[in-house]
């Protein structure tokens, strides 16, 4: 029953990650960069429920819905001042380094403002654990709610960008941003929009990951952040399916690993895997080739 439990236990640390990843696969396969501040988006978003539940004591879903409020906020304002300017630079490593610096901006305003200290977070989830198997497994309601969020989070996007106006801009503007501008399409509101709704996700992801792991401090999105990325990467970064898929393995490779070999190098494990499935698939489990026209 252990091993069942592990495996649970790795769906649920999976499903944060996919939801993490949503926002980098979504960021990439419409504008081309890679937004490394996204991991710290989501350390924003779990100290402004920490905040908002200790000075207010709002209802938990209120608290929520403002600071996925504050992060979409967050995430239009670094696209807007960091990375707009820098959309037609001839090297995309500009973007890149732009974005390492803003990770580090944000990292270093929390250590200001909040310390190093770890903070206590208390989860905004109350539901009952569920037992099953006369009482041999476990699982929480943080566990649930992440999973059943997860899919919900996963289907509803796949829906609006298969679905909507604003989602088949976004597959327009993903394809060529001048042909898309040409259609009428307004590419910055587009690629503003995609920051918004990843932003978001980053906020609730950083909520589900402290409420399962009670400890926030400045750095609690830097590590799964990364690890969101390689699940993006690894599922196929651009596709929706791919990154819950990357996700939900990374989760649970990484929860076996630190069962049954080492919690010290359960890290390295993971991309090492990261490492192996890109040598035999380099496009991701999911990735397409894409075809450069000369």
């Amino acid at each position: 029953m252990s091993f069942l439990t592990n495996i649970i236990n790795g769906i649920s640390l999976g499903s944060v990650y996919a939801i993490i990843a949503l926002g980098y696969t979504m960021v990439y396969g419409i504008a081309k960069m890679l937004n490394f501040a996204h991991g710290d988006i989501i350390m924003v978003g779990a100290y402004a429920v920490f905040l908002i539940t200790s000075a207010l004591g709002f209802n938990p879903l209120v608290t929520v819905l403002i600071a996925m409020f504050l992060c979409t906020f967050l995430g239009i304002t670094i696209e807007r001042i960091a990375y707009k300017p820098l959309r037609n630079a001839g090297s995309p490593l500009a973007v890149l380094i732009t974005a390492i610096g803003v990770s580090y901006l944000l990292q270093n305003l929390a250590l200001i403002l909040f310390g190093a200290d770890a903070k206590v977070f208390k989860s905004v989830i109350n539901l009952a654990p569920v037992k099953l198997f006369k009482g041999q497994i476990t699982i929480t309601g943080e566990t649930l709610v992440t999973i059943i969020l997860c899919i919900v989070i996963m289907t509803a996007l796949t829906i609006f960008v298969g679905k909507t106006k604003a989602g088949q801009a976004m597959l327009a503007v993903s394809e060529d941003k001048g042909a898309a501008s040409l259609m009428g399409i307004n590419v910055n509101a587009t690629i503003a929009l995609t920051f918004a709704i990843g932003s978001a996700l980053a906020a609730v992801a950083g909520v589900l990951l402290c409420s399962s792991y009670p400890s926030l401090t400045p750095y609690t999105g830097s590590m799964p952040g990364i690890k969101a990325f390689v699940a993006a990467v690894f599922g196929g970064i651009g596709s929706i399916p791919g990154a819950f898929i990357g996700g939900i393995i990374l989760g649970i490779l990484e929860t076996l690993a630190k069962a049954y070999i080492s919690t010290q190098l359960s890290d390295a494990i993971v991309f090492a895997a990261l490492i192996i499935v890109l040598l035999v698939k380099p496009t991701g489990i999911l990735g397409k080739k894409i075809m450069e026209k000369v």
